[in-house]
């Protein structure tokens, strides 16, 4: 419709939804198993100034939880400032200051959750995945028995889901590639390895205030930490650069680097993996290999990061 030179009613009306707070709080409250309670649970949650600022912490405290705000005093313009998943150095200094059982850093958009274990340590995101992911294969409630990640997650989350009998898929970086898949298969969980964590039980995106209530319900319901539960993966080694070059060009053109690439893969063959891609956005070459013998991914990545130079030279 051409709205050109209309005002008011005749554009359109902007409503407020009532109660949305409470609302939203209500749901996620609702995603956390009835029989458990967060009582003399200690949690650091850090909003990141963001979407999350209020609600995030009363969920945890209606829950029962000791909850240790940080993040919490948006002012307009200070989203993801120097807090929040972006920054989770400040939630492991104040879990391991307070005591705390886990620290839950989300993002602006509180789509997205990097966890911190008893010790303040970082938990890795795909080792949040696995953990997710195997007990919901236990409890029968994976569908077909699939995880649904991207081409960026460790080869480690694949052997982790075959040792308890599942599987996992892959798709392109990107949660809207995740949820596209998870959709469009009938798959009921996915994520990436940056933090986002898709429970379609639950919600129909990304949810980090609901993720952190699925690993902390685990934590629960088997008496052990997080740090404990996060072994359920063992990582390979993995090497990633970012290479900023003076222009984009297509990999099938890039002939020194295509070669480069070919040899790796020969090289590493089942036990290791080759990434390659343009960022979605600039002239950088992402580079990721993974195997298991860290010098020699290094020495690939080198290799690489030669040739893709060689070959833009070349062509420019």
């Amino acid at each position: 419709m051409d709205t050109l030179g209309k005002t008011g009613a005749n554009i359109g009306r902007a409503e407020r939804l009532e109660h949305s707070q409470g609302r939203y709080i209500v749901y996620a409250k609702n995603t956390f198993p009835k029989h458990l309670s967060l009582d003399g649970v200690k949690v650091v949650v850090d909003a990141a100034h963001g979407a999350a600022y209020r609600v995030a912490p009363a969920v945890f405290a209606e829950l029962g939880a000791d909850v240790v705000q940080l993040g919490c005093r948006p002012n307009g313009t200070n989203i993801n400032r120097n807090q929040g998943a972006l920054h989770p150095e400040h939630v492991a200094a104040e879990v391991k200051r307070r005591g705390a059982n886990i620290g839950v850093a989300l993002d602006g958009d509180a789509d997205r959750a990097i966890f911190v274990d008893e010790h303040g340590a970082v938990v890795d995101g795909d080792a949040i995945m696995a953990l997710c992911a195997t007990r919901l294969l236990k409890q029968q409630r994976l569908a077909k028995n699939t995880l649904v990640t991207t081409i960026m997650s460790n080869m480690g989350l694949d052997r982790a889901l075959e040792a308890a009998g599942g599987n996992t898929t892959r798709t392109g970086v990107g949660d809207r590639y995740v949820v596209e898949e998870m959709r469009r298969s009938g798959y009921n969980f996915g994520g990436e390895q940056s933090g986002h964590l898709i429970f379609l039980d639950h919600a129909t995106t990304g949810d980090g205030t609901v993720a952190a209530l699925q690993v902390i319900s685990i934590m629960l319901q088997e008496g052990r930490p997080l740090s404990e539960l996060a072994r359920v993966m063992e990582p390979v080694p993995q090497v990633l650069e970012s290479l900023k070059l003076p222009e984009r060009r297509p990999l099938t053109e890039m002939l020194e680097l295509r070669k480069r690439i070919d040899l790796a893969e020969k090289k590493l063959g089942k036990a290791g993996r080759v990434v390659v891609r343009w960022s979605g956005t600039e002239a950088k070459l992402r580079l990721m290999l993974e195997g298991p013998d860290p010098s020699l991914l290094r020495m690939m990545v080198a290799e690489m990061s030669d040739a893709a130079r060689h070959d833009l030279s070349q062509l420019s």
